[in-house]
């Protein structure tokens, strides 16, 4: 009998902890400055670009959330010589998870991981896109932090940067890339949270 009240008490405490826990899903876009990194694109420019996606933030303590996202983001790289350009668009679903930290009401701090899974490759010179997927990995893994400032009226004003710790180039031609090339993008975003 003793054992039962026990476990009735741990099972209603809880349901109870779980009934308080706050959740919010939200929405976001932004812009995205997007370099790569490596031994053969040190004189490349970034690509602008923007990310759209769907967020959900749940609590897991009294100041601390769980922030996972699927976003839809522009990356790559552009560079020019002479009168020359080339663009190489890579677009990515990336999906980070978030650990959250409320330092005040409005203010939080974010970091965590992030697998981003390559849905199109595209690279332009001269105004003709040739589809180089073949030559990128199909995921890439990265690792970031940020801020963002939350208002009142469930929008929100968010600041990210990612640095890839993988290599996302996967054959071809070394002299063109080199052999290790990684992502890295800054982004800011509005959303709203509901």
């Amino acid at each position: 009998m003793k054992k039962l009240v026990i476990v009735a008490a741990l099972a209603m405490f809880g349901f109870n902890g779980f009934a308080q826990m706050e959740s919010h899903f939200g929405v976001k876009a932004g812009v995205n400055f997007a370099k790569l990194t490596g031994d053969n694109v040190e004189d490349a420019d970034g690509r602008t670009g923007f990310h759209i996606g769907a967020i959900y933030e749940l609590m897991v303590g009294e100041k601390f959330f769980i922030q996972p996202e699927l976003v839809y983001s522009q990356q790559g790289l552009q560079s020019k010589v002479d009168d020359f350009e080339t663009k190489l668009k890579l677009d990515y679903l990336n999906i980070p998870v978030m650990a959250k930290y409320y330092i005040s009401e409005d203010f939080a701090i974010e970091a965590g991981p992030q697998v981003g899974i390559l849905m199109n490759a595209k690279g332009e010179s001269d105004g003709r896109d040739t589809d180089v997927k073949d030559f990128f990995k199909g995921s890439d893994i990265s690792l970031g932090g940020g801020l963002s400032y939350n208002m009142e009226t469930g929008l929100f004003l968010q600041a990210r940067y990612m640095i890839g710790i993988s290599n996302v180039f996967d054959g071809g031609d070394e002299d063109t890339f080199g052999d290790d090339l990684t992502n890295s993008v800054l982004s800011f975003s509005v959303g709203y949270m509901f």
